[in-house]
């Protein structure tokens, strides 16, 4: 298993070297003359922004202190998604280069014939004695077609992708939108015809996202009034320690059935129990392989899955063995992956997350492949399953074809 993941990571280090090495030889060998200043200063970009990247993912995971978190988090997050959308754009650059080439090529043709023509001699005397004049230096010659190409497509390339990353960082810093969807569910009684349940996953506070976002995040889901707010998973990246002042806004969350809380991988990799206490403190109720009467329905909530490595993964059976069928059920579970058992134990419906609908395109192609659902609602069986893209981002604070949102699920009576 060592000797894989070894191999594993040995082939993702050569890939992302390699794909620098690309885009720098385009970017800065094809377009700048050697031993210049402008060379040596792309080169040092692109030896800093990969070393800020798997430093900020190094300090992120190692724990080290907070404040160097948040020092290298921006710079090294933001390069790792500048750096994909530029070599996408340097990608379709290769493909509309032969197009550029043919252009210059007509260019060239639709020169007049006269100015082709060979210019016309005349005699000048020869002058004698005459030195240089100091400190003027000779005419640098015209740039070539090939230089100017490469100029012209690695520029449109720069700009294209620093276009998409900052449209995609504003996109998560503004905070989620709100989503409204209505799921029917046959078993509940026409007295809770239309209860909201608020549903926010993969907030993701850390060293990129404190405080000011938690507090758009309450402030959009408080607007909505909800009758139950349900907090699935992925709320946080790191230690109540260091994070304690970023989540104290959602102790301000208010529903009249109240805030439930369930793990997601990423409470595991700093510590489940020390956040299961800290969020009880805030006023959410934690739902740990438990159930909630709710009045209407029962609402269940498991462990994430990556709680199993820590002998705290999800049971189904303790949190739903010994209901009443009969009831409407509602299951919070992170990952969308868990349906396949809430499906065995006869839920109703299940709220996941996880997914963040893919954050960076074409990211969605990857996400869509380990996940059966990848954002929004689904059937299977008899049971539903609704998918938030996620109130936040994970690494780079940037989303690109996968808003954020915080999604007002409406059930519906059948026999309303």
């Amino acid at each position: 298993m060592v000797v894989v993941f070894v191999l594993i990571a040995a082939f993702v280090l050569a890939a992302f070297a390699g794909l620098h090495y690309y885009a720098w030889r385009r970017l800065v060998r094809d377009t700048t003359a050697k031993g210049g200043w402008a060379r040596r200063l792309g080169t040092a970009v692109f030896v800093a922004g990969p070393v800020l990247t798997f430093a900020a993912l190094g300090a992120e995971r190692g724990g080290a202190p907070f404040p160097l978190q948040q020092v290298l988090a921006w710079p090294g997050f933001l390069w790792l998604a500048f750096a994909l959308y530029l070599l996408l754009a340097l990608l379709v650059g290769e493909v509309l280069r032969p197009l550029l080439r043919r252009l210059f090529d007509r260019e060239k043709a639709a020169v007049p014939a006269a100015a082709e023509e060979a210019p016309v001699r005349v005699p000048v005397p020869e002058l004698k004695g005459l030195e240089p004049v100091p400190g003027l230096a000779p005419a640098a010659p015209a740039p070539t077609r090939r230089l100017v190409l490469a100029r012209t497509v690695g520029a449109a390339a720069t700009v294209a992708a620093a276009g998409v990353v900052a449209g995609g960082a504003y996109g998560v810093l503004r905070g989620p939108k709100v989503k409204r969807v209505t799921v029917p569910l046959a078993k509940l009684p026409r007295a809770a015809h239309g209860f909201r349940i608020a549903v926010v996953s993969d907030i993701h506070l850390g060293p990129v996202l404190g405080r000011g976002f938690a507090e758009k995040v309450v402030d959009t889901i408080n607007a909505t009034q909800p009758d139950l707010i349900a907090v699935v998973g992925d709320l946080v990246d790191g230690s109540v320690e260091d994070l304690a002042p970023a989540v104290a806004p959602l102790a301000r969350l208010s529903a009249r059935h109240g805030t439930y809380f369930v793990t997601g991988n990423h409470e595991y990799f700093s510590g489940a129990d020390p956040w299961v206490e800290h969020v009880r403190e805030l006023g959410l109720r934690p739902l740990e392989n438990a159930r909630a009467d709710i009045g209407a329905f029962d609402l269940a909530g498991v462990n994430d899955i990556a709680g199993e490595n820590y002998g705290e993964g999800p049971d189904y059976a303790k949190a739903l063995g010994d209901r009443d069928t009969s009831r409407a059920s509602v299951l919070m579970a992170h990952q969308p992956v868990m349906i396949h058992e809430a499906v065995k134990h006869g839920v109703d419906l299940q709220l996941s997350g996880h997914t963040h609908g893919g954050q960076l395109w074409p990211g969605n192609f990857v996400a869509a492949a380990s996940n059966p659902t990848l954002a929004g609602l689904d059937r299977y069986g008899d049971t539903q399953l609704y998918v938030s893209r996620g109130a936040g981002a994970w690494g780079p604070p940037v989303r690109v074809g996968a808003p954020s949102d915080i999604t007002v699920v409406q059930l519906a009576s059948k026999q309303a």
